[in-house]
């Protein structure tokens, strides 16, 4: 009995000291200064990083994302993830260029270091510290680096002489709780990023247009932007940016985010218009599209700024100064791309209720995996799934209308109430759309694109239109809000969201939970 009694003590000591460890997470600042050469698609940059180690650990070594690598070849783990597709040979023919990073030469506090080549991955690499980098202590790394850019295919490259310049330069893995998240780029399965500031230059020709992460601190730049801006919104007499300057260089500023991305193009129309949220706060919106586009982007700042409102009631105050939509090429892998503050929308034949919805959904992902920054290649759903019940309910509350079923649901259900048009809906998702995987399942682990965005999004939004039907949507807006305050800017998990909203809710939802690893229907 006396060794039993030791036992069990020993366990709730531990228990309880694993309760009061408390929460942390790597602080990575970046400092990059780039130049894009258009006649080559390639970009040249200097990036300086200071990286805070607010670990319990010492570090001796930081895993690097080296993502422009994963067009290099066939044998990574993108191109294979491709060809696995039935049109996959296809896609990576079409792709002429193909991309690489190179020219790295990696210092720490200016001191030459060595790195090691990843064991299977060429856009991961392990850049070993001189001396170990102890609790509490930041160090600076710096390097130079050259981007051959790919033709666009996934969700970064050229269109010709229109640039989408994403996941572009040396990155370090998210070093949390649970260890070190060294992964390579995939075209099924998105990003786990670190939050810092970003001072990003970036050196064109002048006549480009630009939209980036970050406000735009080229202060006669801004001022064309926005002048130009106010003109276009609402009208279809669209008024062209215009530079004679051979070059220029934008300087951006983006705070307490997970990336940055940049956009260019000489033909981009701009609109602009403030919105302000429910606070007061405003927030300065943004729209890039192309004169002979989708001519439903004439609404597209307005699109922007409906998706603030919506989200911002719904979970939380949008914390950014800027949100931007930039009209895209058409893409097969999805409708769009998000990243902080701005997003790519590759949608050219939407109606108006997809491209407002697509752009809301994409905007939203500044709640799910831009502020609650979770593990979105091991836990697909939390990002993906749960932006995908708000999307659907934006659309039926704007619409009634869902991207899921489009122009086949019936009049007569349209002149439903908006609940009991979800309802229709849902219950539709329920019976009629075999859904055989578990939503906990990471995203590369699906056999298909098909199956990814069926569980990860669709079957995750059921879930959580379950909740509802069992709480009340107030009752579950609020419980998501307390989520969000309580794990905004940090590295949300799935037991974390249980415990934010069991706090909320009252509820033990451990059996609810479990539905998320279910096969089959929920």
């Amino acid at each position: 009995m006396k060794g039993l009694f030791f036992l069990s003590t020993l366990l709730i000591s531990i228990v309880s000291f694993a309760q009061q460890t408390p929460y942390w997470q790597q602080k990575v600042d970046y400092a990059i200064d780039v130049k894009l050469n258009d006649k080559a698609h390639t970009l040249n940059g200097f990036a300086t990083i200071e990286y805070t180690n607010n670990s319990p650990n010492k570090l001796e070594y930081i895993w690097f994302h080296l993502w422009p690598n994963a067009y290099k070849n066939e044998n990574t783990a993108f191109a294979k993830q491709i060809f696995r597709d039935s049109d996959g040979k296809k896609r990576w023919e079409a792709m002429k260029d193909k991309g690489y990073i190179d020219s790295l030469n990696f210092k720490v506090n200016n001191q030459p270091v060595k790195t090691e080549d990843h064991p299977e991955h060429i856009d991961i690499v392990k850049l070993l510290l001189p001396a170990p980098l102890a609790p509490g202590q930041k160090i600076t790394i710096s390097t130079p680096f050259f981007v051959k850019l790919p033709t666009y295919s996934s969700r970064g490259g050229h269109d010709e002489q229109s640039y989408m310049i994403t996941q572009w330069y040396p990155k370090p893995a998210v070093y949390d709780r649970k260890g070190w998240h060294p992964m390579p780029y995939l075209d099924q399965g998105e990003y786990y990023s670190d939050f810092g500031n970003f001072t990003v230059n970036i050196t064109l020709p002048g006549a480009y247009v630009v939209g980036a992460t970050g406000v735009l601190q080229t202060k006669e730049e801004l001022e064309t932007y926005k002048k130009l801006g106010k003109e276009n919104v609402g009208t279809d007499k669209n008024k062209s940016y215009t530079n004679t300057k051979a070059t220029k260089t934008l300087g951006f500023v983006a705070e307490n985010v997970v990336d940055f991305a940049w956009f260019a193009n000489k033909n981009f129309i701009i609109e602009y218009d403030t919105v302000q949220l429910t606070s007061g706060k405003v927030v300065d919106a943004f729209a890039y599209h192309h004169p002979d586009g989708n001519k439903h982007w004439e609404k597209g700042v307005d699109y922007v700024e409906n998706s603030l409102r919506y989200y911002s009631n719904w979970v939380g105050e949008y914390p950014y100064p800027v949100a931007a939509a930039v009209e895209g090429p058409k893409n097969d892998m999805s409708g769009g791309m998000e990243y902080p503050m701005i997003t790519l929308i590759t949608s050219p034949t939407a109606d108006e209720p997809q491209l407002d919805g697509v752009i809301a959904h994409e905007v939203g992902h500044n709640w799910f995996q831009g502020i609650l920054a979770t593990n979105e290649r091991q836990h697909a759903w939390m990002d993906e799934g749960l932006n995908s019940y708000y999307h659907f309910r934006y659309e039926a509350e704007r619409y009634k209308y869902n991207s899921v079923f489009g122009s086949s649901i019936p009049m007569e259900v349209k002149q439903r109430p908006v609940d009991e048009f979800q309802a229709i809906l849902y219950n539709a998702v329920q019976t009629q759309i075999p859904m055989e995987g578990a939503i906990e399942t990471p995203a590369a682990d699906f056999k298909s694109k098909d199956d990814y965005g069926l569980i990860t999004y669709l079957k995750t939004a059921l879930w959580m239109y379950l909740l509802e039907q069992q709480f009340g949507k107030e009752k579950v807006d609020k419980a998501m809000q307390a989520y969000y305050n309580e794990w905004k800017f940090k590295h949300p998990y799935p037991e974390d969201l249980k415990a934010a909203l069991e706090k909320e809710l009252g509820q033990d939802l451990t059996s609810f939970f479990d539905g998320l690893k279910k096969k089959g229907n929920l």
